[in-house]
């Protein structure tokens, strides 16, 4: 069994003079990011990989989760085809991850993210807000067979359902 996390990137600033791959979270961000992260460890759910955009927000965010995690921002690993990711792309970036990672955090973008989440299970959401997290679990033992893999919906969370 191997488990998924689909984390859309927090709040965001929306400074026109900074490009989109480089826009940082806001205050909000900053905060709803280390506080979901607690919401997993408080569920007793470890973290094996921490996978992310390289763009800034995403970046951020993942990197909020792994210091609460106690674990180091080296530990990301950065996955330039999660900038702007289609369904087959977070598809291809699943398929090839280590099968010694049981439980994998995806940090990425709407709206791929929310899109590729409807796809998993016949649990649908309309969009996953900023920090949400998209959960699912797969009845596989190698990530090659995700995308055959019989997969079941865990939770759904995000920082406004508490």
């Amino acid at each position: 069994m191997k488990s998924l996390l689909l984390v859309r990137h927090a709040k965001s600033s929306w400074d026109f003079d900074v490009e989109d791959f480089d826009r940082p979270l806001n205050d909000r961000g900053k905060k709803n990011a280390p506080e979901m992260a607690k919401r997993l460890i408080k569920k007793d759910i470890k973290i094996d990989a921490f996978i992310s955009s390289p763009a800034e927000r995403a970046l951020s965010t993942a990197t909020h989760f792994v210091e609460e995690y106690d674990k180091k921002p080296k530990n990301i690993i950065e996955v330039p085809s999660l900038y702007h990711a289609s369904t087959e792309s977070f598809y291809s970036v699943i398929e090839e991850l280590d099968n010694d990672f049981k439980t994998v955090a995806l940090f990425s973008h709407n709206p791929g993210i929310t899109d590729f989440a409807n796809e998993l299970t016949k649990t649908r959401i309309e969009d996953m807000p900023t920090c949400a997290i998209f959960a699912i679990k797969a009845d596989i033992k190698k990530w090659s067979d995700f995308r055959e893999g019989q997969k079941e919906f865990w939770f759904f969370d995000y920082p406004k359902a508490d």
